[in-house]
């Protein structure tokens, strides 16, 4: 081993002697507990930091079983009910799962209710409801046959959803079902404080606390089957309660409506454009979040132990890229990295020591059983994240679950130990330093910083059939050279395209917070960034960017992109431009592009458009000039090596800098070289399991040929 240090290791009761011997090969300096594991009274003999898990709002049953009243709690929608007569009768729980919600009859269903005509849209009048709290269901009457009809009503939540994915996967039994609680509440609000100051004082083998994380989980609701029915990472179907709504009336001067929470049935998941009422509450929950997380933080340095927050679970109001993350003065945050994305997403993070990754596979059975080979999934994820840690690398990374599990696995075993080796060397040549960047692109979205390196995202780091192809654009970023702020549409209406970026990325499926809906249809918006263009700026547009229908056009910068979409409104105008051009700095060397779910009908605007990408009858691969300024369209970019090349070549080409393009270059896609000028290295990764020769092109467009074998990285003196 080359060194010892910056790994986290889990470990667990009875199992000390294997953790030593752990300890040791995987040169860990810190160890930790998992949901569901406690630490050895062995562990003070380990010369290594502590970590110890906190559940600020659930694990405490003996306290919230006297308060059920502060149970959290959630506004859920029914299912679509259609009347075939008169009266209508909706079954609140149908599609739920009883031992995770109850329906809240405490507070006055006819004031914090809603039944809504769903054909209509129309709120139907409290006179003409009733609730039957036997059997859970809600009777309307003077209903339009043959018109839909949804109830939204709050409900308690009767078990926390990490601890019942827990309990599921983990086969726990008849564990006790941990039951969350709000700390909003009076009693619960002072609980927590309490409770913390005595167990720092009975935990003084604990170096850092780690909280997972504070006080709201995402939104993740279970069906009667007792799988998952609705999950958003960045759900706030928790933070609801009768008291923080009627807080923030208070507060903000207005009610919000059930409808501003449940959204049809959406439940403003972040693929949703976001209203001025969510956008607000939000905003709201954050801040408070922060007022109380700080209180906690302030108790546990005061205690002499350092504050660590995960970035999962309960980690909702307390996003580290929203404007009150500062406050809470944490020193360090973790979280889960699956892949490059997810990766920049935590090491990024600003207003903290230090940033740690959890790395995948958990070890949980479901992976470390006699049927799979856990390498396998560690190489890919350590592959996928080593290059985005070239870009910016974490300060620690660490594993979760059970060690018993892991330790059953040899070569498991010493193949972290390679990991956990070539991360330190990372570390030691980077040594804070800057790598080399080509350029800025800036994401532009609804969301803007808010959920930097968290765009096109449900459920953490999942593949969805209808977002890999966008995903794959972060995906891609994360390893490439280039700088990448992520900017609001807002933002630029009100203060211009910034002036350090170079090209502008706006992608996604039309409608989406991501493409950006009625965003498009503000002259001022449209104008700041045509102006932008037009002076010299690059703009690539994935999928259906710019997209809303207005004014004769679908895409409102098909001016400045040189194509638009068939809507078939515009069928009897012919569309002359198909020709393909050849040789082209984008597609020359490649044709077999990959679009994934793609875009169908996508034409050229005019004969100017070069259309680099044609067939069956519609673009798929564009560039155009505006002014000074130039244009690329793709109609999809899941991530590949392949595309990654493309992407990077777009953007060179977008900024007019195609002729920078070779400068620090490796001529094999599978491969990526990084610079380090302060310090006087560069490093070539090979990306792929096999064995790769490149030519690498030095800053003076110099070419040496390397071959590396699989996976290797390795270092160079400029």
């Amino acid at each position: 081993m080359k060194n010892k240090g910056r790994v986290t290791l889990p470990t667990e009761q009875n199992f000390l002697k294997e953790t030593k011997e752990l300890i040791d090969k995987w040169g860990a300096d810190a160890v930790r507990d998992s949901d569901g594991t406690e630490l050895d009274k062995g562990i003070i003999e380990l010369d290594t930091k502590v970590y110890k898990t906190y559940f600020v709002a659930r694990g405490h049953n003996d306290f919230i079983k006297k308060h059920l009243e502060e149970m959290q709690q959630l506004y859920l929608m029914s299912k679509f009910n259609t009347a075939t007569d008169k009266t209508l009768e909706v079954a609140l729980m149908d599609g739920y799962y009883e031992e995770q919600i109850e329906p809240d009859y405490r507070h006055d269903p006819k004031k914090w209710w809603e039944v809504i005509d769903r054909t209509t849209g129309d709120v139907v009048a409290t006179e003409n409801w009733s609730v039957n709290k036997e059997d859970h269901t809600v009777n309307i009457n003077n209903v339009e046959p043959f018109h839909e009809y949804t109830v939204s009503f709050l409900v308690y939540m009767k078990w926390d959803p990490t601890h019942m994915y827990n309990h599921i996967t983990n086969d726990w039994g008849d564990a006790p079902h941990d039951i969350p609680f709000d700390v909003r509440q009076p009693n619960s609000q002072a609980y927590m404080k309490d409770y913390l100051k005595k167990w720092v004082k009975e935990n003084p083998e604990t170096d850092v606390v780690r909280f997972t994380t504070f006080f709201y989980h995402f939104t993740l609701v279970f069906n009667d089957l007792a799988k998952e029915k609705f999950v958003d990472w960045f759900g706030y179907g928790s933070t609801v309660s009768v008291s923080v709504l009627e807080a923030f009336e208070k507060e903000k001067g207005y009610a919000l409506r059930p409808e501003d929470i449940v959204d049809q049935g959406y439940y403003n998941t972040a693929f949703r454009v976001p209203s001025k009422a969510y956008l607000d509450y939000i905003d709201f929950v954050q801040a408070f979040v922060a007022e109380q997380a700080k209180e906690l933080v302030d108790i546990v340095h005061d205690a002499g132990k350092e504050a660590m927050m995960f970035l999962g679970d309960n980690w909702i109001g307390t996003e580290p890229y929203g404007k009150y993350f500062e406050k809470i003065g944490l020193d360090s945050v973790v979280g889960s990295v699956g892949d490059g994305a997810t990766l920049r997403m935590i090491a990024d993070i600003p207003h903290i020591k230090y940033s740690e990754g959890r790395f995948l596979p958990y070890f949980f059975p479901d992976t470390f059983n006699e049927n799979n080979n856990p390498v396998t999934e560690a190489n890919e994820r350590w592959l996928s994240s080593r290059r985005a840690m070239m870009r910016n690398p974490l300060d620690r990374i660490g594993y979760g679950g059970y060690l018993h599990l892991a330790y059953e696995f040899p070569e498991f075993v010493e193949y972290i130990g390679k990991v956990t080796d070539e991360f330190r060397d990372i570390i030691s040549h980077v040594d804070g330093s800057k790598p080399l960047t080509k350029l800025k692109v800036a994401f532009v979205s609804s969301w803007g910083k808010l959920r930097s390196w968290q765009y096109f995202m449900v459920s953490h780091a999942l593949w969805y059939k209808q977002i890999y192809t966008y995903q794959g654009i972060l995906e891609s970023l994360s390893g490439l050279p280039v700088d990448v702020d992520f900017i609001s549409f807002d933002e630029i209406k009100e203060n211009g395209v910034p002036e350090d970026v170079s090209v502008i990325i706006n992608a996604g499926d039309a409608g989406t917070a991501f493409s950006g809906g009625d965003h498009w249809t503000d002259p001022k918006l449209v104008g700041n960034i045509r102006k932008w263009v037009h002076n010299g700026g690059g703009f690539i547009g994935v999928g259906e960017p710019s997209a809303v229908s207005h004014q004769g056009r679908y895409f409102q910068l098909a001016d400045v992109l040189g194509v638009d979409k068939e809507l078939g409104f515009s069928l009897s105008s012919n569309k002359y431009f198909t020709e393909t051009t050849t040789g082209h700095f984008l597609n020359r060397n490649r044709t077999d592009f990959d679009y994934g779910e793609s875009m169908k009908n996508i034409y050229a605007t005019s004969k100017d458009t070069t259309i680099l990408d044609y067939s069956d009858g519609e673009v798929h691969l564009s560039s155009s000039t505006y002014g000074k300024g130039r244009s690329v369209y793709m109609a999809g970019l899941p991530f590949s090596v392949e595309n990654t090349r493309l992407l990077y070549k777009a953007m060179m080409y977008a900024a007019n800098k195609e002729d920078e393009y070779t400068t620090w270059h490796v001529t094999n896609a599978n491969c990526e070289v990084n610079v380090y000028p302060e310090k006087g290295w560069y490093a070539i990764i090979n990306n792929s399991m096999e064995q790769q020769k490149t030519d690498v092109y030095n800053g003076e467009g110099k070419a040496l040929s390397y071959t590396l074998e699989p996976s290797e990285l390795r270092w160079e003196r400029i």
